[in-house]
């Protein structure tokens, strides 16, 4: 990929949907920049890896402290429904409406608890290190209401990298990150049968070239 520079690729795997990759490069250097640099700042110790915490174990702290100073937020957003109803202008003529409608509904929550864990200008990020992997389902289904929305333009999803697995492994903490939990395998099969709606995501899976003494695997 020219768009990444051959450390990260060494460290991460890179899966682009929609166009993802395009989006960020051109609209948003700016972002993409900010998020390359907190890719490249990653460093992961055994401790980080053994110490309980699941999602909120230090390793998402870590990307906290690098976005959040950058201006990065995490975003909750609910909206209501206005339906308005406009009547036919006269009975002879179809297809020709008032310009005002005669009656008005709103919809209350029709948009409600989605939230993101990093949003900046219509650029959405989220990390999930170690969560059930449904949570993918509530992330891609966020992203593409923010899409759908006109919020964002484009996503990024970072997780666990399948080869992680030999770390974990060797540490004995295999049970920890279950094949229940999230992980790339996880989260490509849900973009591949279109989760994500119509929102772009860049899917990054993080490596053991992220891991303290793994960095020359």
């Amino acid at each position: 990929m020219k768009a990444i520079d051959n450390d990260l690729l060494k460290k991460f795997e890179f899966k682009n949907h929609g166009h993802a990759l395009e989006i960020l490069t051109e609209a948003y250097p700016i972002e993409w920049q900010e998020i390359q640099w907190c890719l490249r700042n990653l460093k992961i110790t055994r401790e980080d890896l053994t110490t309980p915490g699941g999602n909120e174990s230090s390793i998402p702290k870590k990307f906290d402290d690098e976005l959040y100073p950058h201006g990065w937020r995490e975003i909750r957003i609910t909206g209501d429904m206005i339906v308005k109803m406009y009547p036919r202008q006269n009975a002879q003529r179809r297809g020709r409406f008032a310009d005002k409608p005669f009656d008005e509904k709103i919809i209350e929550g029709y948009i409600d608890g989605h939230n993101i864990d990093f949003l900046k200008n219509k650029v959405a990020f989220d990390l999930e290190w170690n969560s059930k992997d449904q949570t993918f389902d509530r992330d891609l289904l966020a992203m593409r209401t923010y899409f759908d929305c006109g919020l964002v333009d484009v996503g990024v999803i970072v997780t666990r990298s399948e080869e992680l697995n030999d770390i974990f492994d060797e540490l004995n903490i295999k049970a920890k990150y279950g094949a229940s939990t999230t992980w790339m395998g996880k989260l490509e099969y849900r973009l591949r049968s279109r989760r994500n709606g119509g929102c772009p995501i860049l899917a990054i899976g993080i490596k053991k070239a992220c891991v303290e003494g793994y960095e020359l695997c």
